[in-house]
């Protein structure tokens, strides 16, 4: 690495401090360790600032006591304002932030712009102000992620070292915006990284612990929730804790199925309409916290009550279904904020509700409903994020109680195993897909050595616009070698089609545009990344002898073509063995 030492020269001060880092970077481990604690800091800082700006913000917007137009303004104004600087100004500040800094990690080769740190900040900080109730914690994982991309790459670090510090941050994020560092850690390598064993947990600790101190020295010894000490009180409360657990999975498949449904008729409305989109979710809320001020901002005091058993039954059963339905439009609208404290925030009270029955029904042999909000949080966090041990992880160190964790991991598992039943994709993963980008699986990382497409793909030749007609498109390529071509429009590659569909839409649709024979969201592809057997299988279900490579970060943004002639070359099989 001799050759990424910077040129001393320059003004005088900077000479020493260019040498040492010049000697520094020669050692990439001691580079991440070192850069883990100013990233752990800088996180720290920026996730105070988010929290002091966001809950003063709300403070003053909705004072004690304050006016019931209050509840419809803000929310209604707010969304209508972030919803055009965000179109305008910070497009890639959207949504939760988590698939996001995914995407970054593992199809923007690390890069996270300043513009969207910024962008996400103070979009996010103003929308939750407003009392749209979405969570901090997803944005300050972009955040922090960005942070560690926008000083790896000013530092000059090859891409790889940039991407290595993108988990880093996310850790650092999660450790104070929860108060809970080892969670942080846990969700980083669980969720971020997707590898328990990744080389990078060093930095990922340094970086979460550096992070949760600099809250502490802030903000003070608080935890995030107050609660009572739990205890079990009989051994046949286990069996509620399932149950629990049931309707945790069962509201965790509601909650992802519901926004990704809403969202995805969001997409589908014209690009003109996108800046104020957001309305139709700051209406929602302001209308409902007209009667219902309970459904506004995250409602991290609400959950609070319900953890020490001062919440009423029907208010948090009524809690439950309005908060799923505020909390989705307002995401699938494309307001900015995170899922993760309204999972919470749900769960809570789901488990309030099903302990407030428990202990009517059992009051011998069942704890307090403030112990069945406990697990009920960390149930349909389960259910919803798909980090079960994250979950445990994390009511553990919120309440630093070891007697929770066994229900808590009753109640998780049955979530988990319901909520992956009803709904079979993740949120995070359904939710890149929506946005065209294709993260890749585990076990796409770990085969690096199999013959990948990035070897034999080839710069694409004769592509047909989407706006030509069935007779026209024969008529062009009928002295064409190959049998198979790919279709695109403004936006970049929608679709493969070969002559066999070709002439069969020509006795009855021959005027028809090829725009209309082709799905934009769901046609045949493949990535650079991926192994030739995929891409032959891909060919096979099709009947097509050629398969566009796209970026896993945009589906339509076409990076090469495949063949069928090349893929058998490369396993060795001639013309003539094919003849």
């Amino acid at each position: 690495m001799s050759e990424n030492i910077p040129r001393t020269s320059g003004p005088w001060w900077k000479i020493p401090l260019l040498h040492r880092w010049g000697k520094l970077q020669q050692n990439e481990d001691r580079v991440v360790l070192v850069l883990a604690l100013v990233i752990g800091a800088l996180t720290g800082l920026a996730v105070v600032t988010f929290i002091l700006l966001t809950e003063r913000m709300g403070m003053r917007l909705y004072p004690m006591g304050g006016a019931p137009w209050r509840r419809l303004l803000f929310p209604v104004g707010g969304s209508l304002g972030i919803g055009y600087l965000l179109y305008r100004y910070f497009p890639n500040a959207r949504g939760s932030g988590v698939p996001q800094t995914k995407a970054a990690l593992f199809a923007r080769e690390g890069r996270i712009t300043l513009r969207t740190v910024l962008g996400k900040f103070f979009c996010t900080s103003a929308t939750l102000a407003s009392g749209i109730p979405l969570g901090r914690e997803g944005p300050s994982v972009q955040v922090g992620g960005g942070i560690a991309s926008v000083l790896g790459r000013f530092l000059g670090l090859r891409t790889e070292l940039v991407k290595k510090l993108i988990p880093v941050g996310a850790a650092a994020a999660i450790a104070a915006a929860f108060n809970t560092p080892l969670a942080a850690v846990l969700f980083s390598l669980e969720e971020i990284m997707g590898d328990l064993n990744a080389p990078v947990m060093g930095a990922v600790v340094l970086a979460s612990a550096t992070s949760w101190v600099v809250l502490r020295v802030l903000l003070g010894n608080n935890p995030l929730f107050k609660v009572p000490q739990y205890q079990l009180v009989h051994p046949a409360e286990f069996a509620v804790y399932a149950v629990l657990g049931v309707a945790g999975g069962v509201v965790s498949a509601a909650f992802t199925k519901l926004l990704l449904g809403m969202r995805a008729r969001f997409l589908r409305f014209p690009q003109k309409t996108v800046w104020f989109q957001p309305v139709a979710g700051g209406l929602l809320v302001g209308l409902i916290g007209w009667f219902v001020p309970q459904v506004l901002g995250v409602g991290y005091g609400y959950v609070g009550d319900a953890l020490n058993g001062n919440m009423a039954f029907k208010m948090m059963v009524l809690l439950v279904v309005l908060k799923l339905l505020t909390v989705t439009t307002s995401y699938a609208s494309g307001n900015a904020g995170g899922i993760f404290g309204p999972a919470l925030f749900i769960g809570a009270m789901l488990g309030g509700t099903v302990g407030t029955l428990a202990h009517g029904l059992f009051p011998a042999h069942t704890a307090t409903p403030g112990a069945y909000a406990l697990v009920g949080m960390g149930a349909v966090f389960a259910g919803i994020v798909r980090a079960p041990m994250t979950s445990v992880l994390m009511i553990f160190e919120m309440t630093q109680d070891y007697a929770v964790i066994v229900p808590l991991m009753i109640a998780n598992m049955v979530s988990l195993f319901i909520s992956s039943r009803l709904q079979r994709e993740p949120i995070y993963e359904a939710l890149a897909v929506q946005d065209g980008i294709h993260l890749p699986t585990a076990a796409t990382r770990q085969q690096h050595g199999r013959r990948q497409v990035r070897k034999l793909m080839q710069t694409a030749s004769l592509l047909l616009p989407a706006e030509i007609t069935v007779r026209d498109t024969l008529e062009r390529v009928r002295a064409s070698e190959v049998r198979a071509w790919l279709v695109t429009d403004r936006r970049g590659v929608i679709g493969v089609i070969n002559f066999a569909r070709l002439e069969g839409e020509l006795a009855e649709g021959a005027d028809k545009k090829l725009g209309e024979l082709v799905d934009a969201q769901d046609f045949p592809h493949v990535h650079a990344d991926q192994g030739l057997d995929l891409a032959l299988e891909r060919m096979g279900a099709n009947q097509i002898e050629i398969l566009p490579v796209v970026s896993r970060a945009d589906l339509h943004k076409l990076e090469g073509i495949l063949t069928l002639r090349d893929v058998l070359d490369a396993y060795g099989v001639s013309a003539r063995d094919r003849a």
